[in-house]
């Protein structure tokens, strides 16, 4: 099957990557050069909420995007405008969820190698995918998309 490329949001990268590859790279250099921030014990307690938090909202998110019949990639076409589940608080359940399981495992960790990154990846998901998706979002759905953008936040 063949994409339209007029018919897409032009994202720089799949949203997992733009997360974990500076996660993981956090992480590894916390291991060589540790930097951690939190008491060992605080830091572990802090973990497990964020975990389970982002990976319950990603799974409600996704479910979503299964109702609706449309891909959540955002490289591929969207057929739908999902306004219920996680996309009534957010228009990024998503996103959320990936910034919040990363800082659950920068906590987990104790990498603040990581945490030093997270700023440079939202900055990055702002400009790169989250500009551009709501461009294309209000280019396909026109009103629909901006009374929706109007009554729920981009995060919370």
């Amino acid at each position: 099957m063949t994409v339209n490329r007029s018919d897409v949001a032009g994202v720089i990268a799949p949203p997992p990557l733009l997360f974990f590859v500076p996660l993981a790279i956090g992480v590894a250099l916390n291991y060589f050069f540790p930097l951690t921030f939190l008491p060992r014990d605080l830091a572990l307690i802090l973990a497990a909420p964020f975990i389970a938090v982002g990976a319950i909202l990603s799974g409600w998110a996704f479910r979503a995007f299964t109702r609706a019949n449309t891909p959540p990639e955002p490289w591929e076409p969207t057929r739908a405008l999902i306004v219920d589940g996680p996309f009534r608080f957010t228009r990024n359940p998503i996103y959320l969820a990936f910034t919040l399981i990363y800082i659950g495992v920068t906590f987990g960790f104790n990498a603040g190698w990581a945490a030093i990154f997270l700023p440079f990846v939202l900055f990055t998901l702002q400009r790169g995918m989250i500009a551009r998706e709501e461009k294309y979002l209000e280019k396909k759905f026109g009103d629909a998309y901006r009374a929706y953008k109007a009554r729920v936040r981009k995060w919370i």
